[in-house]
């Protein structure tokens, strides 16, 4: 069992930037793949990034890519959502995710564990 607990949320302006921690309970955290995922008001929840178990392998959304950053650090249990030159559209609850099976990434039914999300709204 894995439990995600989320923070770093709060109100930026556009343009602003904002750092994401998800910290994972357990002493497994190096075992999933860790996922970001987001969910705007009235519409589904979408990918928006991931890391791989080492943090060699990362792989981004196309509407965040060049903006947003995920890293990891296995021996604190937390993995860091990176946002800059953030946009009113970026405005959304995110959610940390673990996966551990070998589905793709951008898959949400092949994670295991969520967090309880955390809001992000940026002000135009």
């Amino acid at each position: 069992q894995v439990q995600l607990v989320e923070s770093g949320g709060g109100l930026v302006q556009a343009g602003g930037s904002l750092r994401l921690s998800c910290a994972a309970s357990g002493r497994t955290f190096s075992t999933y793949d860790m996922g970001w995922f987001r969910q705007a008001p009235g519409k589904e929840r979408e990918f928006v990034g991931a890391i791989s178990r080492s943090g060699e392998f990362t792989i981004y959304a196309n509407s965040v890519k060049g903006r947003f950053t995920i890293s990891r650090d296995n021996a604190k249990n937390t993995v860091y959502l990176q946002m800059n030159s953030l946009k009113p559209e970026d405005t959304a609850v995110y959610y940390c995710a673990a996966k551990g099976g070998s589905s793709w990434y951008f898959n949400q039914r092949g994670y295991d564990y969520w967090g309880q999300g955390t809001q992000v709204t940026v002000s135009s």
